[in-house]
């Protein structure tokens, strides 16, 4: 009798994630026999964990902090996702033809659920981090329109290298790498997104102070567990509209499945199963 195949996210750390949630739930609704399971893999042993995939009976990855850049090197591009060489960040790794392919969830699934809440086109932005989502972040800010963009991490090679990237895709686009948060200045954008994991634990601190936040700022923080971090409650107490990334992880979450399965992605099934495993939290 063949295994379930086996698919998942690697990250470290991962055992906060709800996607098992949703995968599984779309498994089983469409009959497919397989797995989705959490891989928390130590940097020193993340290649060894990579090339022995297929001896653990895995046929797809999503990736997640820190190694969306890393997974860069163990996949191949398709002619429709070539365009991920410049973005250097894969977040979906699917098993085909013998051979591993890469691409990025991050950008559409956080594009469709941003323009459900807000339109970035014209608008004055800002991102907090530089890893492999906020690759995805600057891109879909960039390729919509924003009038501009300034990034900040506390790695100063990252945001050069995240600019750099938007300098190569979008030449003549107006992004800044500076060199803290006041220089985002906060206080003058439309648009605040935290793609850093603060916020994640409740003893984290509050990544901004609460005077940059304002009524007419639209604070969305990739952070969907807890589901409400210290920032959006800030920024909401201040008047502010906010999100958080629980809907870009259904929208990412359904293109990778359909990667993963060739089969159309139950997204309402899947949208229930996150729901519910937030209310459990």
């Amino acid at each position: 009798m063949a295994k379930p195949k086996i698919y998942g996210l690697v990250g470290f750390p991962v055992k906060h994630s709800l996607s098992p949630l949703m995968h599984n739930a779309a498994f089983k609704a469409l009959n497919i026999d397989a797995e989705y399971k959490l891989f928390e893999v130590k940097p020193e042993d993340l290649n060894s964990f990579l090339y022995d995939l297929d001896k653990n009976n895995i046929y797809g990855l999503n990736v997640t902090v820190p190694y969306k850049e890393k997974a860069m090197d163990f996949v191949e591009f398709s002619a429709e996702s070539f365009y991920l060489r410049q973005v250097r960040a894969v977040n979906t790794v699917v098993k085909r033809n013998n051979r591993w392919q890469g691409f990025n969830t991050d950008i559409p699934g956080f594009g469709k659920h941003l323009k459900e809440n807000f339109d970035p086109k014209g608008k004055r932005c800002a991102v907090l981090g530089a890893g492999g989502a906020s690759r995805a972040v600057a891109y879909v800010l960039a390729k919509a329109g924003a009038e501009e963009l300034a990034i900040f991490d506390i790695d100063k090679q990252k945001t050069e290298n995240v600019c750099a990237m938007v300098d190569g895709l979008f030449p003549g686009f107006n992004i800044s790498c500076v060199d803290s948060i006041d220089e985002l200045e906060i206080n003058n954008k439309d648009l605040l997104v935290n793609s850093t994991p603060v916020g994640m634990k409740a003893t984290d601190p509050l990544i901004v102070d609460s005077g940059l936040l304002h009524k007419s700022l639209f604070v969305y923080d990739l952070i969907y567990n807890p589901a409400e971090t210290r920032l959006l409650k800030e920024a909401r107490a201040r008047g502010a509209r906010t999100a958080n990334g629980l809907g870009m992880l259904l929208y990412q979450g359904a293109l990778s499945f359909e990667h993963f399965t060739g089969e159309k992605a139950p997204v309402e099934i899947m949208r229930e199963a996150l729901t519910e495993g937030v209310k459990t939290k």
